[in-house]
């Protein structure tokens, strides 16, 4: 069975060979030809558009950076809406903002093709190993139609309820795991500024009340000032946002987001945008010595 795929960045990648281990065939898009190139060593299909992709399956998942970009693959020439047949499926996977994923999928519905969003959380290792978690909204029955492609990018898939509400638990989740990474590094630094051990601090840690997976995922990163990207700084500023602009639609003040999307600020500004959000240590660090 062909599955379509736009978006071959770092999720995106590691999504061609977790559908291909699933047996499906993937025909897949990206602007970048390095990212295509990438993916074809591997055994993707090339898709020659967007438009391409879409009359070749039945099903496309979309991987992409933000909803201007999901926008873009929607509306632009040659672009989803252009290709869709009647009963195809989108499977959005892309943390956007839920307003606007309501408003993609009320045209992919005008066009008689069904739309699920189903953002994902977890790094692109995550996705790489199995173990990230699909947060979805949309209709029951195509969640069902999905679920052989949910099983095969998570660990575990939770219907959240309509169209968008996939899209607001994302945000929801990302808040509380953002503020638990901020906190494990403004922890670390200051224990690196006592002249803590840092190692034995972090297994102090694991093992205590105040363990989280966060700590297995990025603390080594964070002591060892590795950031390669499994995702980026930039990123999870760009979340943020959405989730103040989610709380300001809900009348709904949240303080310590907003000091979260200071220090995610400075560190973009200090050059960490592209590093992995591990690097929100550096970004801490420069913003209290300012």
């Amino acid at each position: 069975m062909t599955i379509g795929l736009i978006g071959l960045g770092l999720v995106g990648s590691a999504l061609v060979d977790r559908f291909q281990s699933a047996g499906f065939s993937v025909i897949g898009y990206d602007i970048d030809p390095n990212k295509v190139a990438s993916a074809i060593d591997r055994g993707m299909v090339r898709g020659e558009s967007i438009g391409h992709v879409a009359e070749s399956a039945r099903r496309t998942v979309l991987s992409l950076p933000d909803s201007d970009t999901v926008d873009d693959v929607v509306h632009g020439e040659a672009g989803l809406l252009s290709a869709i047949q009647t009963d195809d499926l989108i499977v959005d996977t892309t943390t956007s903002d839920p307003e606007r994923t309501v408003g993609v999928a009320r045209q992919v519905s005008e066009m008689n093709a069904h739309f699920l969003d189903a953002t994902i959380l977890g790094s692109s290792k995550m996705v790489g190993d199995g173990t990230s978690l699909a947060l979805v909204g949309g209709d029951a029955a195509q969640v069902d139609r999905a679920r052989d492609i949910l099983d095969a990018l998570a660990r575990k898939s939770f219907h959240m309820g309509p169209n968008g509400k996939g899209a607001e638990a994302k945000l929801v989740l990302n808040l509380v795991l953002g503020l638990n990474r901020l906190v494990m590094a403004e922890g670390l630094m200051l224990g690196r500024r006592a002249g803590i051990n840092l190692n034995t601090l972090l297994e102090a840690l694991r093992e205590g009340a105040a363990y989280s997976r966060q700590m297995d995922s990025k603390g080594d990163k964070m002591i060892e000032e590795e950031f390669s990207p499994e995702a980026r700084l930039s990123q999870h500023l760009k979340d943020v946002g959405l989730i103040l602009d989610l709380g300001m639609k809900l009348d709904t003040k949240l303080p310590v987001s907003a000091l979260h999307a200071e220090i995610l600020r400075q560190g973009v500004s200090s050059g960490f945008g592209d590093a992995d959000n591990s690097a929100v240590i550096k970004a801490l660090e420069h913003f209290i010595d300012r």
